[in-house]
């Protein structure tokens, strides 16, 4: 009876071992090697690893040039994750509508997504270029002030987002497209029969059901902004005077460029201590804010 007990206990885990061996060569293994990387000191060279302790993270935190890149990170995420939601929802009841040619419109707003965001980011250098690129062009022809969209350390950072936030609103709303058409009619149905308006619907019955795909693409939003680093380096390289040099591209200018492993280990434990932060504080907003059908 104890060894049939066991073989059924056993069963669930040798289910689970195809993903489990992936999920443990990959990204756990990697993990911890990073964790202990970030207590010593290399040279990404010589065959022997200096263990120094917290003096990489010691050194991180008194680092002006840390912090910030932290800003900049947060703002980056704040800037990128909240507009991309806005406008993907905002896009995804317009073409939810009788809205003629919307199937032709939805490709071309997706068809960013799935476009190399270095191919992305190179003819965006070609609209931000400060004497004949698209964007001054039209803020001449505005008669506004021409920009220095990418050498200017005040719009650079904006200069980044908008390529990152036109790149994904197109892919934000088609998840919110199949939530938009999975909320029951019958209620909508049933709320206007009671007199509620188009407001009031959306308020109280459209907005609550979509709340799961919202937190979704919120996590998922959150991953991708801290993760950036292809549009980064194609547009400034972390610049100018490092207005948009992120934790991510401090880790690759640490590893990469100085060769400071120990000290890019470090950044990197960081953001993966942000990452999981920012999520469980979704999930625990979420237990009082996502309504599930």
């Amino acid at each position: 009876m104890k060894r049939t007990r066991f073989i059924g206990e056993l069963k669930p885990v040798l289910f689970t071992l195809p993903a489990m061996i992936p999920f443990v060569v990959f990204w756990l293994a990697p993990l911890l090697y990073v964790f202990y990387l970030s207590f010593t000191e290399w040279d990404f060279m010589s065959p022997e690893k200096t263990f120094v302790g917290l003096t990489n993270y010691l050194d991180l935190f008194s680092n002006p040039a840390f912090y910030k890149a932290l800003r900049v990170t947060l703002l980056f995420c704040a800037g990128s994750v909240l507009p991309v939601i806005l406008i993907g929802l905002g896009l995804a009841l317009l073409m939810n509508g009788k809205l003629k040619g919307s199937t032709l419109y939805q490709v071309l707003l997706f068809s960013p997504w799935v476009t190399p965001t270095v191919a992305v980011s190179i003819v965006w250098s070609w609209i931000y270029e400060p004497e004949i690129g698209l964007a001054n062009t039209v803020l001449d022809l505005l008669g506004l002030e021409k920009i220095g969209w990418l050498q200017d350390p005040k719009w650079a950072l904006l200069g980044v987002l908008l390529v990152t936030i036109w790149k994904s609103v197109g892919w934000a709303m088609i998840f919110y497209l199949v939530a938009l058409r999975n909320v029951p009619t019958d209620l909508l149905e049933a709320a206007e029969l009671d007199g509620a308006n188009a407001v009031q619907k959306f308020n109280r019955i459209t907005l609550p059901l979509i709340s799961p795909t919202t937190l979704f693409l919120f996590i998922v939003q959150i991953i991708g902004a801290l993760q950036a680093y292809d549009q980064i380096n194609v547009l400034t390289q972390g610049g100018p005077s490092g207005s948009t040099r992120t934790l991510l591209y401090m880790y690759y200018q640490s590893a990469f460029e100085a060769f400071q492993i120990g000290e890019a280990s470090s950044v990197a434990m960081i953001l993966v201590f942000i990452c999981m932060l920012l999520s469980v504080i979704s999930l625990e907003v979420s237990k009082r804010t996502t309504h599930y059908q």
